[in-house]
């Protein structure tokens, strides 16, 4: 046989007391999800080891599923260093950074019952309505603490509201953990959350004329890209903030600049390519855009995000002890108060 396949499969072996990080390395010489899972963890810290700014898209409900604290490590430990969320595990995440919690339920509850009873489900779990509407007034309160003469950009807007939970949060959460480490989020659809039903309250009821600046918040993410000396992406699902992150790539021109695509790419999915949705879009289709460099190292792993993120953090917590300290944030400035580097 011509000798084109030089790499053979390697079984992976049971080894009690072995380490996350040594159980990843194994599952390297594997195939299918588990290798491209290894895939991922070593394109990570080939991100965290060179000057990579590391964008994290955040899509699904990962805050609800337990996730948050996971997030919470990767800014910590500098493993990510600005963050694309949905507005709903934003608004999740003030939920639980307030006290309340998410609780474990059956997918096969009665939802009528659960209507009766004010009480909301998202799969196997289930929040308290009126504790929502309880998160919902923080917001209310909070924007009317706000200037009134002029627009905030998403990043301004979680900032301060993060900057407020470090006192007043029971818990730290992702919002406080951004805000107290100087990692940018940006929500590109806050309108679509809780978030945005809250503001429009604050609107309705205490005349309070809140505006956010969306289209200052893609420029502020291209000053991050054309600033950066590489970029690379982590994308737990897909919707907006994949698409926000990617197409920052595009607008380089705004700043006289032609950028040539992140140059390292991950994604967590479990959505297909086929049906032509963004949240199974190929990092291959993405080149077509220059979304994604050429020959940039990429992976995706098939996978629920509850199981893959838990894993990878784990793995890359301990591979990169030694060398994640020593790791430089961007340096640069964004808004009026919010200072990176």
């Amino acid at each position: 046989m011509t000798r084109k396949f030089n790499t053979p499969v390697t079984p992976l072996s049971v080894t009690p007391g072995s380490s996350i990080s040594e159980l990843v390395a194994g599952m390297g010489g594997t195939s299918f999800q588990a290798r491209s899972l290894s895939h991922a963890v070593d394109i990570w810290a080939q991100m965290i080891t060179e000057e990579v700014t590391i964008f994290f898209g955040l899509a699904g409900a990962m805050v609800p599923a337990g996730m948050r604290g996971v997030i919470v490590y990767l800014v910590q430990h500098r493993f990510i260093d600005c963050l694309v969320s949905t507005g709903a595990n934003l608004f999740h995440d003030l939920h639980e950074s307030l006290g309340r919690h998410h609780w474990h339920t059956s997918p096969c509850v009665d939802d009528d019952e659960l209507a009766s009873s004010r009480i909301y489900r998202i799969h196997d779990v289930v929040t308290s309505a009126p504790e929502f509407d309880s998160t919902e007034d923080f917001v209310i309160d909070f924007a009317s603490t706000l200037e009134r003469d002029r627009a905030y950009t998403t990043q301004e807007f979680y900032y301060l509201i993060g900057k407020a939970l470090l006192d007043q949060g029971a818990e730290q959460g992702i919002l406080s953990a951004c805000a107290a480490a100087a990692v940018p989020i940006y929500c590109p659809a806050p309108g679509d959350s809780v978030f945005g039903a809250a503001l429009a309250g604050a609107r309705v009821k205490r005349g309070v004329p809140f505006l956010f600046d969306v289209v200052k918040d893609i420029v502020e993410l291209v000053q991050i890209v054309t600033a950066a000396s590489a970029s690379g992406v982590i994308f737990v699902g897909g919707g907006t903030p994949k698409n926000f992150i990617q197409q920052a790539q595009l607008c380089g021109d705004l700043f006289d600049r032609e950028l040539k695509g992140h140059r390292y790419a991950i994604q967590v999915t479990t959505d297909s390519p086929q049906w032509g949705g963004l949240s199974g879009c190929t990092f291959e289709e993405a080149r077509s855009w220059c979304k994604v460099a050429p020959q940039a190292p990429t992976a995706t792993v098939n996978c629920d995000a509850t199981i893959a993120l838990p894993i990878m953090a784990s793995a890359l917590a301990e591979r990169c002890a030694d060398t994640i300290e020593h790791r430089a944030r961007p340096t640069f400035t964004l808004g009026p108060e919010l200072a990176v580097g």
